[in-house]
């Protein structure tokens, strides 16, 4: 642990709080797939064929969303936290919540609500990538 240092570790709980809310957006899935009667393996409704297709892929749409952002997310925090931990897992939770917002106003079934509190996680994105960039710098100059 003398490696990282001791604030490393509130760069390790943040991500696994994303990963509570993704498992959480995931049963929100499940839920809508009962709801509106989409049936595994079937990733998205077809609205010829369903009446409640709009509403079940916005919550689809919402949690798949999520889950092709975490990758980059989860890199520059343990990246970026290895220089900046606390200033990482601030942004990590400004993300966090932004993205619950994202996903329960996609969920609310129309798409546009997921922009009014959910836009604003791209800035959390952006200063997470300073944060990774300083980072490599500083270990490029040793």
């Amino acid at each position: 642990m003398e490696l990282l240092g001791k604030e490393y570790g509130y760069v390790a709980i943040v991500v696994v709080v994303y990963c509570i809310l993704n498992m959480w957006m995931g049963f929100q899935v499940a839920k809508a797939r009962k709801k509106y009667k989409v049936y595994y393996p079937t990733l998205y409704a077809l609205e010829s064929e369903n009446k409640d297709a709009k509403l079940f892929n916005c919550v689809q749409r919402g949690h798949q969303n999520s889950l092709e952002m975490m990758p980059m997310f989860f890199i520059l925090m343990v990246l970026g936290g290895m220089a900046h931990p606390c200033i990482c897992a601030a942004l990590g939770l400004v993300y966090i919540v932004t993205r619950y917002f994202y996903f329960t106003g996609y969920a609310s079934g129309d798409p546009q609500n997921r922009l009014n509190i959910g836009k604003y996680a791209f800035l959390a994105l952006l200063g997470l990538m300073i944060c990774t960039i300083s980072f490599g710098i500083n270990s490029i100059r040793r």
